[in-house]
C-alpha cells in the first residue's frame, strides 16, 4: 500500500530515475531533485516523511561535508522527517558520523534493492511514530501564560531556551505549573516529536530509585523477574523531566551526576555501560542552595542541572491573572462536561480574586472544575458554586461559613508548607505525620 512522501536528493540523474522507479509502489508521493538547494523549498511546500540524501554533490569533493550540512538543515527545519543517507562504500565512517548527527540509517552504493526499501520503509514507520507522539503532546493541556510583566519575561526566556539543549531547573511552589512548563519547553524544542518522560521523584520509594531511573536486569534483586528499561533509557532522543529533584537520595546523586555529564548509565545488576541522548529538565519547590549548605544536595549536581533557571511566581503575586485563568478553565470544563456556562457573576469574581490561593493555579483549576459540575445555572457561576478554603480579608475578617474538616486539613497543610518554605520533611515533622503521608495528602488536596 502506498503511504507517505519521500524526497530523493542525488546529483546523478541515473540514480534518481532508478530509485524513483523502485519506490513508487511503496510511497504515495515521490519527489526527486538533483540539487540539495531544493531541499528548503520542498520542506516548506510538502509534508516530507523521508529523505534519501546523497552525501557528495560536487565532482572531486568526497569529504561528505555537504551531506552532513544538509542533514543538519533537514533536522533543524523538520525534526520529524527521517533521513536515510546514500553513500559510497568508502564513506562508511562518514555515514556513521551522519547517524550520530541524526540520520535514521544509511545505504551503501551500489545498493541492494531489498536493503534500500527496508531502510526507507523503516524510516517512514519511525516518522509516523514520532508524529503520533507529537500529536499526543499537542493534545495535552498547554501552558497557561498570563499577562503580568514577570510572566511575560518568563515566556520570552522559555521560548529562547527551548530551542537549545541546555539543562533547565524550574522552581516554584506546588501548583504553579512546573510540569506544564516542562512540557511546554519540550513542545517548543527540536525534540518535540520524541519521548517526553516525566518522573515524579516524590512518589518513588527510596529502595527503587536506581531501578526506576536506570533500569535493571533479570535477577538483579528479589522480584526482578525480567529486564526492565529505566526512565533514563526510555527518554533516549527526547526529554527527561525529573519533578521534585530534591527527593533524589544523596547516595544516588553521584550516579545521576555521572549520567548527566556523560549521558551514560548502567542498569542495576549489569556492568554494561549504555548511552542515552536526553535533554534534562528538573523541577523543585525547595531551596536547593539551602540543601547544599546543609549537606543534603551535591553542589556539583546543582550546577549541572541549573544551566538555565526558570522561576514560576505564585498566583498571589500575580492576582491580575486570576480571572483570565479562571475563564480559561471555565471554557475547558464547560466543554468537557457539556455545560453551557460561560460567565462568572460579580460576586463569584470577587470571591476568586480575594482568595490567596495557597495551592496556586492547580487549586484554582480544581475549584473551577468543581464549580462547573455543581452549578445549577445554565449560564453563570455564582459565588456559592465556588468551594474554596476561606482566607482572611484586609481587616482580618473571614467568610462566615464553618469550614469542613477537609477544608481545615487543606488549610493546615498549606500553612505548614508555607512555614517550612516547601520543605516536605520539616512540614511533615511539624504536623506529626510521615513524609509519605504528607505527600499523599498534598496530592489529594491538589497542593
Amino acid at each position: 500500500m502506498q503511504k507517505g512522501t519521500i524526497l530523493i536528493v542525488d546529483d546523478n540523474r541515473g540514480v534518481l530515475t532508478s530509485v524513483e522507479y523502485l519506490v513508487e509502489d511503496y510511497f504515495a508521493r515521490v519527489l526527486a531533485v538533483s540539487s540539495p538547494e531544493s531541499i528548503p523549498s520542498a520542506l516548506r511546500e510538502e509534508n516530507i516523511d523521508v529523505v534519501l540524501l546523497d552525501m557528495n554533490f560536487h565532482a572531486g569533493v568526497n569529504n561528505g561535508n555537504e551531506g552532513l550540512y544538509w542533514l543538519s538543515e533537514i533536522k533543524r527545519r523538520s525534526p520529524r522527517t527521517q533521513v536515510v543517507l546514500f553513500t559510497a562504500y568508502s564513506d562508511v565512517d562518514l555515514a556513521v558520523r551522519g547517524m550520530k548527527a541524526g540520520a535514521d540509517d544509511f545505504v551503501i552504493k551500489p545498493w541492494d534493492n531489498a536493503r534500500l526499501l527496508s531502510a526507507l520503509r523503516e524510516a517512514y514507520r519511525k516518522s509516523q511514530t514520532e508524529n503520533r507522539q507529537a500529536a499526543a503532546v499537542d493534545d495535552e493541556p498547554r501552558m497557561h501564560w498570563g499577562t503580568s510583566p514577570a510572566v511575560a519575561a518568563l515566556r520570552s526566556m522559555t521560548e529562547k531556551v527551548s530551542r537549545t539543549e541546555a539543562n533547565i531547573l524550574i522552581t516554584g511552589e506546588n501548583g504553579t505549573g512546573k510540569d506544564m512548563l516542562a512540557r511546554e519547553i519540550h513542545r517548543l524544542s527540536p525534540r518535540s516529536g520524541r519521548p517526553f518522560v516525566a518522573v515524579d521523584m516524590g512518589c518513588i520509594p527510596g529502595s527503587l530509585f536506581e531501578s526506576e531511573l536506570f533500569g535493571h536486569v533479570k535477577g538483579a534483586f528479589t522480584d526482578a523477574h525480567s529486564d526492565r528499561t529505566g526512565r533514563f533509557e526510555a527518554a533516549d532522543g527526547g526529554t527527561l523531566f525529573l519533578d521534585e529533584i530534591a527527593n533524589l537520595p544523596l547516595h544516588l546523586q553521584a550516579k545521576m551526576l555521572t549520567a548527566i555529564q556523560r549521558r551514560t548509565f548502567t542498569r542495576v545488576g549489569s556492568n554494561e555501560v549504555r548511552t542515552a541522548d536526553i535533554r534534562l529538565i528538573c523541577a523543585t519547590n525547595r531551596r536547593l542552595e539551602q540543601m547544599v549548605a546543609q549537606g543534603e544536595f551535591r553542589e556539583d549536581l546543582l550546577y549541572r542541572i541549573n544551566t538555565i533557571h526558570l522561576h514560576l511566581p505564585p498566583l498571589r503575586e500575580r492576582t491580575d491573572e486570576i480571572m483570565p485563568l479562571a475563564h480559561i478553565f471555565l471554557s475547558e470544563y464547560a466543554e468537557r462536561y457539556a455545560r453551557r456556562i460561560g460567565h462568572f457573576t460579580q460576586q463569584a469574581e470577587e470571591k476568586l480574586t480575594s482568595h490567596t490561593w495557597p495551592g496556586n493555579i492547580r487549586e484554582l483549576q480544581h475549584a473551577i472544575e468543581k464549580a462547573v459540575i455543581m452549578s445549577d445555572s445554565d449560564e453563570t457561576i455564582d459565588a456559592a458554586d465556588i468551594q474554596i478554603t476561606p482566607t482572611a480579608t484586609a481587616d482580618g475578617a473571614v467568610q462566615d461559613h464553618l469550614p469542613t474538616l477537609e477544608e481545615m486539613e487543606r488549610q493546615t497543610l498549606g500553612e505548614a508548607l508555607a512555614r517550612s518554605h516547601g520543605n516536605l520533611t520539616q512540614a511533615a515533622s511539624s504536623l506529626g505525620i510521615t513524609r509519605q503521608t504528607l505527600y499523599n495528602k498534598m496530592k489529594r488536596h491538589g497542593l
